[in-house]
């Protein structure tokens, strides 16, 4: 392997900045990275923390690198952040997320980086959802140099906890994590990096561009597809110490809990009150001083300094507030559990009956059958992707839809601490659908605010891997669980358990309308309740916020929600999401999107789903210009997903390609 690096010094107390980095795979194939050293790390070697991913280093991720990066290398580490094969100026193709290409090469990556004379040669990695899977799934193949990894909205379940499936339930994200991608990675390298072969290195990627919801969605069951680089799997081959993190808000809050309970090897575990951000320039406020918890980590795993680093698993507890679409904040306070699971944590078990959840279960059943549009208040499966505006809203009118059952006012507060899970006696009306359910916090004030919520494929009832039909009239027991949270819920307010056989537009409707008959006699909520505990958390130090580079704004960002029914009675929401556009001023790189989506559905009709998406993309530097225009759009019928897209790459005016896509796959108990 070898490496050609340009350099760019400011002082001696200015981390040294290697840009391009060229790292070569054992095939040829060279991976371009951008290195933050240390201004001393040639006299003293240090070692080296890795962030990998497809999202462009020279802009993608480049404001967050140069705060993260930057921070690491003035505190002793090198920061090192390289592209994947086949996106930003790395050469090659990417075929799929996670590849064993993707891995091995991550493989070479640490032994290069092991190599160089700067490294003292230990390495970490770091990353957030994609390098914090894969910073995982490298960590379970056992690198040696690999010490530690920090991994951060993260799931060690592809099939479980990704955006792809919940609970054996189609996400509709599952397409437009698909759209998301096509724009990412169609987008061009740099010309200053790939020089006069950029254009060539462009359109051969524009060939070869995979949609990869082509190969998603032809694995509707948890087979070996999603069990490979599933790290629950095989907990026991990880022995890299990690640093799991996660936040409420956001779609990967449940394997912070997994892996704490899972994993032999070293292991602590966050979970605060964010979206899908680094926690140190997260939302909802608290941020905290995440970078120096990193380092912390890191000192004690990489540099076996004679410290205490992190132990056990630190929860926000989240206060009840009004609920809203925007919450830049939310109330409450850190708690600390030694161990998970904590065996102070209680299960309370509640009962159903047609006066709500109490101690006696009902002697008359329960039924659900909710129209198509139940879910339209809640919130966007993983918020803060695209907009601070994808949080529930009052749960209110999506209840009123439901099947409801409400507590008696509490007479003293109940502390929720992990994940609910709820048993249900069923007899449906066809052979294949889902139940959802929501905890939802009924204040006083009369707003009600969505606390958490699972659901369950019912054809999955025995497993992920297998479908089994249910035979209308006949009863079954099923069980799932809830998402993971901590939640107060004071005296005064009522807890209220919402089922619904629909979620639109998180979830994919069933091929026809479901109605549940429940028998309450074999149905339960069981809620983790956490008792008073005197205790004294650590404070965590103020974020880390200042970013070592600069970026001006040319077009604002803006977001707009349009709701809206059709003469027909169709209901269609529309989210569009201007990202802005600004120039990175240490690579001159202009970047701006606009994304438009767009959920249509009839109350009565699930076959009349419609999920689409347009992202335009530009990337540019003074005269060249290029733009991306890529489009998906998902349709059914009650046998068949049918999938149409296209792509089109524009230098300036001139399109270079243009693909399409139409297919179907076979719905599989989905």
């Amino acid at each position: 392997m070898s490496d050609s690096t340009g350099a760019d010094t400011l002082d001696r107390n200015t981390p040294l900045i290697l840009d391009p980095v060229w790292i070569e795979m054992r095939d040829g194939t060279r991976l371009a990275a951008r290195i933050w050293l240390p201004a001393d790390a040639a006299a003293n070697p240090v070692p080296a923390v890795l962030e990998y991913l497809p999202y462009r280093r020279r802009d993608g991720t480049l404001a967050r690198d140069e705060l993260t990066h930057a921070w690491l290398a003035r505190n002793g580490y090198a920061g090192v952040r390289v592209d994947i094969r086949g996106n930003g100026d790395s050469d090659g193709f990417m075929e799929d997320e996670y590849s064993e290409v993707e891995l091995d090469d991550g493989l070479q990556i640490i032994a290069w980086i092991a190599r160089q004379d700067w490294c003292s040669g230990a390495v970490g990695m770091i990353g957030i959802s994609w390098g914090g899977f894969n910073g995982l799934q490298i960590a379970q193949l056992g690198p040696s140099a690999l010490k530690a990894a920090v991994t951060i909205c993260f799931t060690d379940d592809r099939y479980a906890d990704d955006i792809h499936y919940m609970g054996g339930c189609l996400l509709t994200e599952n397409m437009l994590w698909s759209q998301q991608m096509l724009a990412y990675s169609s987008r061009p390298p740099d010309p200053e990096i790939g020089g006069e072969k950029w254009r060539d290195i462009w359109r051969a990627r524009l060939e070869r561009q995979p949609l990869l919801i082509e190969t998603w969605l032809k694995h509707q069951r948890r087979d070996a597809y999603w069990r490979r680089a599933s790290i629950c799997e095989d907990y026991a081959a990880v022995t890299a110490a990690i640093l799991a993190v996660g936040g409420w808000a956001d779609a990967y809050s449940n394997a912070v809990p997994r892996v704490m309970t899972g994993l032999g090897a070293p292991v602590a575990g966050i979970n605060g009150p964010w979206a899908h951000k680094y926690p140190n320039v997260a939302w909802p406020e608290p941020a905290i001083g995440f970078l120096a918890e990193v380092k912390t980590w890191f000192d004690r795993h990489l540099k076996d300094a004679p410290i205490e680093a992190a132990q056990g698993y630190r929860m926000y507890m989240l206060d009840s507030e009004p609920p809203a679409r925007r919450m830049l904040a939310r109330k409450g306070r850190w708690i600390s559990e030694p161990a998970w699971p904590s065996d102070r944590i209680a299960g309370h078990r509640l009962a159903l009956s047609s006066s709500g959840l109490g101690d006696v279960p009902g002697s008359n059943p329960l039924t659900v059958a909710t129209p198509q549009t139940v879910g339209l208040a809640g919130q966007r499966f993983c918020p803060g992707m695209r907009s601070l505006d994808e949080l529930a809203d009052d749960q209110s009118s999506d209840d009123a839809l439901c099947l409801a059952l409400d507590t008696a006012p509490l007479t003293e507060a109940w502390e929720i601490v992990g994940a609910a899970r709820l048993s249900l006696r069923l007899t449906p009306n066809q052979p294949a659908g889902f139940v959802a359910a929501r905890l939802c916090d009924v204040r006083p004030d009369g707003s009600v605010a969505l606390i958490t919520m699972g659901a369950l494929n019912l054809t999955h009832r025995n497993g992920h891997d297998r479908v089994e039909p249910m035979t209308p009239g006949a009863p079954v027991e099923v069980e799932f669980a809830l998402n993971d949270i901590a939640y107060r819920l004071p005296a005064g307010h009522r807890l209220r358990l919402a089922l619904s056989t629909s979620y639109w537009p998180m979830l994919w409707p069933s091929p026809a309308p479901l109605s549940l008959q429940i028998d309450p006699a074999g149905s339960s909520l069981e809620l983790p309740l956490r008792p008073p505990v005197a205790e004294e958390v650590p404070a965590f130090g103020p974020p880390e916020q200042t970013r070592e580079g600069s970026a001006q704004t040319l077009r604002p960002e803006g977001f707009e929600r349009i709701e809206e029914v059709l003469d027909d009675g169709t209901h269609r929401l529309r989210l569009i999401t201007d990202g802005g556009l600004v120039r990175h001023e240490s690579t001159g790189l202009e970047s701006g999107k606009v994304i438009t989506e767009t959920w249509e559905i009839h109350p009565g009709d699930p076959l009349s789903a419609r999920n689409s998406a347009h992202w335009s993309y530009t990337i540019g530097r003074g005269p060249w210009q290029t733009r991306t225009e890529t489009r998906s759009e998902m349709t059914c019928d009650a046998g068949n997903f049918h999938l149409r897209a296209s792509l089109e790459a524009y230098e300036g005016d001139t399109l270079i390609c243009r693909r399409d896509w139409a297919f179907s796959v076979p719905r599989d108990g989905v």
